[in-house]
């Protein structure tokens, strides 16, 4: 057994802390409190990223919620506060007013369906002043529609490799400001070369120190990255306890490369795949969560579904819901 590092010891101030931050959302949402105990019991959300839902072929995106079978989306804001992919064929969904912010919480009221996350795609350290004005703005729109978390990019666009971690530190302690006071977390995707390195993140979540701030744990991207598939569960265990969100997606890579060290995103395209013909074990993968006390939901991203005929797209969506469905 290794030494507690200074992770393992965030990592159960974070639980407690979640606790807390559980029961303030409860009271700002109306939601029932949510304890430790009862989220590992408890059934999660199944979801997909809300740019699948035209990929189902259905008239809008509540139809198409309704045929994957889902629960939920995460849905993507741009900077301008447009909920761009909810916005067809006739209805358009925005968080810039109060009554558009109404509009959407009616929608999926009526629709019975849940808002699980949203997705911003910053642009940190190009416009940092802008970006916590964005989040502000987000933050504020979460707490009107009970949304606890938002998945947020960390990545660099211009700042030197070796600058970035202090840069990324300073940056997510702001975002994190703009958001106390609520229960609005933020989920870091761990994606491209930087923060699907765990000693990066380990560093990152100590400099921060916020309970505030932890993952979007997209399983697919440490394997993408090169780590080797054995090791990826390993990886999921250490970071299950900061993890608030999820993208679950897939890769089946010959035999002979699964279980040592690739090149980052090597040959991803052509063996990308479905969550049910994957390498990745969501069985495990749930098994993981479920023990670190995860309570939030399974997000299919599927990044492979247009290599299908068009015909056949929303039958793999479906089937990967599907899988998601079996293991919660």
């Amino acid at each position: 057994m290794t030494p507690m590092n200074n992770t393992a010891r965030i990592s159960r101030r974070h639980f407690i802390r979640t606790s807390t931050t559980l029961a303030l959302g409860a009271a700002l949402t109306g939601a029932p409190a949510v304890s430790l105990a009862a989220a590992k019991r408890r059934k999660w959300l199944v979801a997909c990223r809300d740019a699948h839902l035209k990929e189902t072929g259905q008239p809008d995106c509540w139809a198409a919620m309704k045929f994957l079978g889902v629960d939920g989306a995460e849905v993507d804001v741009n900077d301008q506060m447009e909920c761009y992919s909810l916005s067809w064929p006739e209805k358009k969904y925005s968080l810039a007013t109060d009554d558009g912010i109404k509009q959407v919480k009616d929608a999926f009221a009526k629709n019975r369906r849940v808002l699980t996350a949203f997705c911003m795609h910053n642009r940190l350290d190009e416009r940092l002043e802008q970006e916590i004005e964005w989040t502000r703005k987000l933050v504020k729109a979460c707490v009107e529609l009970g949304v606890g978390v938002i998945r947020i990019d960390v990545v660099p666009r211009k700042t030197k490799p070796e600058e970035f971690l202090a840069f990324a530190i300073k940056a997510c302690k702001q975002l994190c400001e703009a958001a106390e006071g609520t229960p609005v977390r933020f989920g870091i995707e761990n994606h491209g070369k930087t923060t699907n390195d765990p000693e990066f993140l380990d560093k990152l979540f100590d400099g921060v120190g916020s309970p505030k701030m932890g993952l979007t744990l997209d399983f697919l991207n440490f394997y993408w990255f090169g780590h080797p598939l054995e090791s990826l569960y390993g990886i999921y265990e250490k970071f299950a306890p900061r993890t608030f969100h999820t993208h679950c997606k897939s890769v089946r890579y010959p035999e002979d490369q699964r279980n040592v060290r690739r090149p980052m995103g090597w040959e991803y395209g052509k063996y990308s795949a479905p969550i049910y013909e994957g390498d990745i074990d969501y069985k495990r993968v749930a098994g993981i969560l479920r023990k670190a006390g995860y309570a939030g939901d399974l997000c299919l991203e599927n990044e492979c579904v247009r290599k299908y005929p068009k015909e056949e797209q929303p039958g793999v969506l479906k089937k990967e819901i599907a899988l998601l469905r079996s293991v919660v």
